[in-house]
């Protein structure tokens, strides 16, 4: 059902905890039916230096955590927010039609985690695109 990059960042999820006094935060999710994430961000003149993850859901919904931390780090916050659920998906080797939802979170919880840094260190209010339909079985 998952490929075997799904499977290793479930198995071994990279990038998992809280950062202390973060840059920038997103949450979201459904605590009913079970997915809960939140990203930590910490920037330097615009570039993500940090991300980090607390994920309670599925394997899919970890492993996608997992992806889109590795994929953030490094990346200028404008090129971050160009990180789009399928591009999550494609380097995980795919995800079952299912649990493409999974990566709609990730994306989402990064793409909030942006918004919330432009907020609190530039005062600046971003639009960002998330899928709040999405965020649910």
């Amino acid at each position: 059902m998952y490929s075997p990059v799904v499977m290793d960042h479930f198995k071994n999820p990279r990038n998992v905890g809280v950062i202390e006094n973060p840059d920038g935060v997103g949450t979201v999710g459904n605590p009913v039916c079970g997915d809960l994430m939140t990203v930590y961000i910490k920037v330097e003149n615009d570039i993500i230096v940090d991300v980090k993850f607390q994920t309670f859901g599925c394997a899919a919904a970890i492993a996608t955590s997992s992806m889109i931390t590795e994929m953030a780090k490094g990346k200028h916050v404008d090129e971050a927010l160009k990180i789009t659920r399928q591009n999550v998906a494609d380097n995980l080797g795919g995800l079952p039609p299912v649990k493409m939802h999974c990566s709609n979170l990730a994306a989402d919880a990064l793409h909030l985690a942006i918004k919330d840094y432009y907020k609190k260190r530039k005062g600046v209010d971003i639009e960002v695109e998330v899928h709040p339909e999405d965020h649910t079985h």
